[in-house]
């Protein structure tokens, strides 16, 4: 364990306090100075009022996309693999124009039918509430290990402070349930903003000061394995496959939707689109610091704690903490809007009507948090990285219900149903089987390969619906929409 030290620490507390603060007091300062908004209104907890232009959307989307998974799991993959790590750019660069072409029609639906989640949609789509109830029990688990590769984060940076035991573990989940109960959606739109900026300075300091500490990026990358820099052969058909599915999968997990839905106009969706790939590069260079670690000269089996290790090894301690901060805030922010959106989930599909609402969805926040602790402490993944990927299978099986929907084409609720269960059956038992690892090996004649068990389990899925909806094929259309359009309202 690493000895205290009080800079690095205080910093890190400044920072990550003063976040936790700001963001949890936000609702309540609403609720002060706008008379026509409650701060207890479920919309305003829930969803902003569906207010957010495109700036705020754009650091919503883009803080609840990039989390701990860029700044802890990718690098960590990226030092103990090479190569093979890299799969998450090609990922978000195929899920921008499906974004910019499905978001904005699913906004519509949605604010024309006043939905506020996936199950909403799918329901008003299909007319099934045994479809519904699906929907939104498969988004509440999948949610699940993606809040835990947060909790991850959180944990990695205050054990790389020094402190000791589950100690780490038991701050990162109480800021996180403070966090999120107090402030509602609107914390992490407001500090989004913060968590940007503080990401930001830390990655152009890291990728400009690290090479320049280790002799450049000539002598980064010959301290690195030739092999490392390269995918290694069998590599590329998983590189391929969980770059597909990760993309397929990223904005039907019901944080990322919350984001979309909270948008004030489809258009804002298409310009956050187009701005989206800043992130993109930003990611790439976050990728490269697990190269960095190996140039610095850090040595751990715990892969988690690599970026953490790196930055205190090359920067004063100050700064140091400043950087540990980055990455919890990175961590925090998207966190809480997970447990927000799966907390829609149940206010408004698995417990609808409710006397109450808010705290409602506080509570079930809150248990989905203790969920996601549950993840932590018992789901023996290798890397924290297999905890998205896993949540990745879960969420895959909404893909049929939610976007095939949008189709002319009728599929039937029976058919949803039936892929629905027997993809996530078959995908959960492989991995399973694989022990948590997101590939599975597949042997068919001349071909021979891991493939993403998320995308196999998808494929199974999308086989059953076309076969079911052909025997047995919907009766009737259903209207997902209004007549009249309110894509701009005044």
């Amino acid at each position: 364990m690493n000895a205290i030290n009080p800079w690095a620490l205080g910093v890190f507390i400044l920072f990550f306090a003063a976040t936790i603060v700001i963001g949890s007091s936000i609702q309540w300062i609403r609720g002060l100075f706008s008379k026509k908004t409650s701060s207890t209104s479920h919309e305003e907890w829930s969803l902003g009022g569906r207010g957010f232009g495109p700036w705020v959307t754009w650091f919503l989307v883009g803080g609840d996309f990039y989390t701990a998974y860029t700044v802890i799991a990718v690098p960590a993959l990226v030092y103990a693999a090479g190569a093979y790590g890299f799969f998450a750019l090609p990922y978000t660069i195929i899920v921008y124009p499906f974004i910019f072409i499905v978001m904005p029609k699913l906004w519509k639906i949605a604010r024309e039918g006043g939905h506020s989640t996936a199950a909403d949609i799918v329901r008003a789509r299909f007319d099934s509430r045994a479809l519904e109830i699906v929907i939104a029990l498969t988004g509440l688990v999948a949610v699940m290990p993606y809040i835990a590769l947060q909790l991850i984060g959180i944990r990695t940076v205050i054990q790389a402070l020094g402190l000791p035991g589950d100690l780490p573990l038991i701050i990162a989940f109480l800021s996180l349930a403070a966090y999120t109960w107090l402030g509602g959606l609107h914390a992490p739109a407001l500090t989004a903003f913060i968590k940007d900026i503080m990401i930001y300075i830390a990655v152009l300091v890291a990728v400009t000061v690290i090479p320049l500490h280790t002799g450049g990026y000539g002598a980064l990358f010959a301290s690195v394995e030739h092999a490392q820099t390269m995918l290694k052969p069998g590599q590329g058909l998983p590189y391929a496959t969980l770059a597909l599915s990760s993309a397929l999968a990223a904005f039907l997990y019901p944080h990322t939707l919350t984001g979309i839905l909270a948008s004030r106009s489809a258009d804002t969706i298409r310009q956050n689109a187009v701005f989206l790939p800043v992130y993109t590069i930003v990611l790439g260079l976050i990728a490269m610091l697990g190269f960095m670690a190996h140039a610095a000269g850090i040595i751990t089996t715990n892969n988690s704690m690599v970026v953490p290790m790196l930055f205190q090894k090359v920067f004063p301690a100050w700064f140091a903490g400043f950087c540990l901060a980055a990455i919890a805030v990175g961590a925090l922010v998207p966190a809480a809007v997970m447990a927000i959106g799966a907390a829609n989930l149940v206010t408004s599909n698995l417990l609808p009507a409710q006397k109450d609402p808010v705290r409602t969805s506080r509570l079930t926040s809150l248990l989905v948090k203790l969920g996601a602790l549950v993840c932590v402490l018992f789901l023996n993944a290798q890397f924290a990285i297999d905890f998205q990927l896993l949540g990745g299978v879960f969420i895959l099986q909404t893909f049929p219900a939610l976007i095939l929907g949008l189709l002319k084409v009728r599929f039937s609720a029976t058919a949803m149903l039936a892929g629905w269960l027997i993809g996530t059956v078959f995908g959960v038992s492989l991995c399973w089987m694989d022990g948590l690892k997101p590939i599975h090996p597949v042997n068919l004649g001349l071909f021979s390969g891991n493939v993403s068990t998320g995308l196999l389990a998808l494929g199974v899925n999308l086989v059953i619906v076309v076969v079911i909806s052909a025997l047995y094929p919907a009766k009737k259309a259903i209207s997902t929409s209004k007549p009249d359009s309110v894509e701009n309202p005044a």
